[in-house]
């Protein structure tokens, strides 16, 4: 994930809430950054993640896994597997960001236990501690406000802005994510600490024409689709085309948005 973020000015990522094993192939063919495996709201678990990352081993495709907590056990085990980064969900405080960062470290700047998984990773702890990008999610009115202290945690490579828990959290629907001013305002705000720290600024937009809105307010690395978003609108197009909707209609599918199921942050 660091060489990804070092070599670009902005990366493109996608997403796997299932147990696919062409999914991620298939990103890193159309050019995708990096893939995000999602632990918490995805069907997956971190043994399925394994599986997913010793697949990728050889394919040029940064890996990240969000996790629900800061709980070090799940954390160690995907990066054991050889995870490049995770993304730790709903993070409020400086605290929860440090134990998210301590999780990541061997002692005596952490907690995590030494166990890598795949050979390839070698036994140099400086090194398996250098290679893990560690991401927080800002997706709460809580964590909005104590933007400033989560972004001043020594370790974190980045914050990572859910949209969607976001606008719940400040009282609106889904469908104002991005488009009320006042949840615009607050995302633009976590971005902006974050810039100020000297922190990468990440966020799931779940669709290409949100991701250029997100890239236009300056995120550097933005979350366009999950692979069964990707795979509906791509069967929508095929069947729109073969029965000569080409044109963009609707009839008889509808390609999908970053409302729809899988879209979500």
């Amino acid at each position: 994930m660091q060489d990804a973020l070092a070599a670009n000015a902005r990366v493109w990522g996608g997403w796997v809430v299932g147990p696919t094993i062409l999914g991620p192939e298939e990103f890193a063919a159309a050019g995708y950054h990096y893939v995000g495996f999602d632990v918490q709201h995805g069907y997956l678990d971190d043994a399925d993640v394994a599986l997913l990352l010793r697949r990728l081993e050889h394919v040029p495709i940064a890996t990240a896994v969000r996790l629900p907590s800061p709980d070090p056990a799940p954390i160690g085990r995907v990066l054991d597997a050889g995870a490049d980064g995770v993304i730790i969900a709903m993070v409020e405080t400086a605290e929860q960001a440090a134990a998210a960062v301590a999780a990541t470290r061997y002692a005596p700047a952490g907690v995590r236990s030494f166990g890598p998984l795949r050979a390839g990773l070698g036994q140099d702890t400086a090194e398996l501690e250098s290679r893990v990008s560690v991401f927080v999610m800002i997706e709460t009115a809580r964590g909005l406000a104590a933007a400033e202290e989560i972004c001043a945690v020594p370790g974190l490579t980045g914050i990572y802005v859910g949209p969607a828990d976001l606008a719940i959290s400040m009282g609106y629907q889904l469908s104002d994510a991005w488009t009320h001013p006042e949840i615009q305002a607050a995302i633009i705000a976590a971005q902006s600490a974050a810039r100020a720290a000297g922190l990468i600024t990440g966020i799931h937009a779940g669709a290409g024409k949100l991701g250029k809105v997100a890239a236009d307010w300056g995120f550097q690395m933005i979350t366009l689709a999950s692979e069964s978003q990707a795979l509906r609108r791509g069967a929508v197009e095929h069947l729109n085309e073969a029965i000569g909707n080409a044109g963009g209609s609707s009839t008889p599918g509808q390609a999908t948005t970053g409302t729809e199921r899988g879209g979500y942050n």
